[in-house]
């Protein structure tokens, strides 16, 4: 490197650094005031962030700017995700405490205290510009922390504007807008690690690369996994409702959620009939030659086309040279045998492309649905249509997942629903399966530090015989 380079690179160092600094400055100074505010007032600031994206005006305004910034996704289905995740996290939040004393235990003479955290930095990615920053937030606030959010470039507008509106109603409020906000543009690798090392705890959700950057950045981090849903057809499920359901999660937003079916697995015995059943609700059927023009078209050099992900299915269509037809489609049934990188189509596809197993019962079913998940996203979701609840069961207590949702629209279910009891989120945690620090859905109970009060109780010790006696009496002493 030359000296010239050297000196270029020290001086780009030394100018993030210092707008870090000041942007740090401003959240803690904001935060020291906020961290000492009742309950009453975080639910307070909690309403605000959620009606500055939940107001139909701004979510359809952040909807468009989403899809104009990213290409990503559709309007409408923005829209409805800008405001049911809004809606549902606000839900969740207003019936939870987080200040104060938030649970005692007489019996073992533990009453536990909520504090915050102080800064968060917050990464979201470029699929949901405007939803995952709000719902970060509201989470944040409502432990009275204050918030940073670093977003993907590519929809920094569209977060940009979140953020503004959502200091704007602090404002109104009579909370410090510094409260929240975003990273100055433009975001890079060298401004989010920095921000990550001066903050208090990271939450990242996003790309791996960004995941495994948090945990080496020093400070304690939350990171969340790769998605590749597969869910299981059984013999004895509502073919009809499963269809339905599939396909309304499959085409939601164009498949941007990490909770979106990515592969549907069909016991032989109902095959033909729920491949007509997804059919009917729109499926396009490709045959062998389409399939090899899905692979070549849809993947360029083991990655993902960033021209076709969560495109429209007519844009897909046309992409793929498919007949007329295929433009009215709702998505693409693509049937496969094979896992694993030489079959991208068993990986995670962010496009409205369902890839399509044949099993031959309940147990290959099963295996096909872990072998999936070895080759991508282990440890986030599967799902089962079906009447059985031991087959539902059986998939809970062998598969390395943290969620399996039965008879659910996956995507409606998985980051929290009305008729679901997982928290609204829009961060799934996938365990040390993906090498994430938590195993379920992201809350603002991970946005607190707990104090424990601990008080003396009547002794609780046994007798060694108690302990001792069954390794005794079997292996003797």
């Amino acid at each position: 490197m030359t000296a010239t380079a050297f000196a270029a690179r020290n001086r780009d160092a030394f100018q993030i650094d210092a707008m870090i600094d000041a942007v740090i400055d401003r959240a803690r100074a904001a935060q020291r005031a906020f961290g000492r505010v009742t309950q009453e007032r975080a639910d307070e600031a909690v309403r605000a962030l959620a009606w500055a994206v939940y107001k139909p005006e701004h979510a359809r305004e952040l909807a468009e700017l989403a899809v104009a910034d990213t290409c990503l996704g559709n309007v409408p289905d923005k829209i409805v995700k800008n405001q049911r995740k809004t809606f549902g996290t606000l839900r969740d939040l207003l019936r939870a405490k987080s200040v104060g004393i938030i649970e005692e235990d007489k019996a073992k003479g533990i009453v536990k205290y909520a504090k915050p955290v102080g800064i968060v930095a917050a990464l979201t990615p470029s699929t949901n510009p405007g939803a995952t920053p709000v719902n970060k937030a509201m989470m944040a606030l409502k432990g009275r922390n204050a918030i940073i959010i670093a977003p993907s470039p590519l929809g920094y507008e569209t977060t940009r504007r979140t953020v503004e509106l959502m200091r704007a109603e602090l404002g109104r409020i009579g909370l410090p807008a510094d409260l929240v906000q975003v990273l100055p543009a433009p975001v890079t690798k060298e401004s989010t690690d920095a921000l990550m090392r001066a903050s208090d705890l990271v939450v990242v959700t996003g790309s791996q690369d960004n995941v495994r950057r948090a945990y080496r950045s020093g400070t304690p981090a939350i990171g969340v996994g790769l998605g590749n849903v597969p869910v299981i057809i059984d013999e004895s499920a509502d073919l009809a409702d499963a269809a339905k359901k599939i396909r309304a999660s499959k085409v939601f937003d164009n498949a941007t959620s990490c909770s979106t079916e990515n592969a549907v697995i069909i016991l032989d015995k109902v095959y033909d009939a729920a491949i007509a059943a997804l059919r009917e609700v729109g499926g396009y059927l490709c045959n062998e030659r389409e399939k090899q023009t899905v692979e070549e078209v849809l993947w360029q050099g083991h990655k993902l086309n960033r021209n076709l992900i969560a495109r429209d299915a007519a844009v897909l269509a046309r992409a793929f040279g498919f007949p007329a037809a295929a433009e009215g489609a709702g998505f693409f049934l693509v049937e496969e045998k094979g896992i694993g990188r030489d079959y991208p189509l068993s990986g995670e596809k962010l496009s409205l492309v369902l890839t399509v197993y044949r099993a031959k019962d309940f147990a290959a079913a099963k295996e096909t649905v872990r072998s999936i998940l070895d080759y991508e996203g282990k440890g986030h979701s599967c799902g089962i249509h079906t009447k059985s609840i031991a087959h539902a069961r059986e998939l809970a207590e062998e598969l390395e997942v943290v969620r399996v949702l039965v008879n659910f629209a996956h995507t409606f279910g998985n980051g929290g629903g009305f008729d679901s009891g997982l928290g609204f989120t829009l961060s799934m945690g996938c365990g040390s399966w993906q090498k994430n620090s938590i195993s379920e859905n992201l809350s603002y109970k991970h946005f607190l530090n707990i104090t424990h009060l601990v008080t003396v109780i009547p002794e609780d010790k046994p007798s060694e015989e108690e302990l001792f006696g069954p390794h005794w009496k079997k292996y003797g002493r």
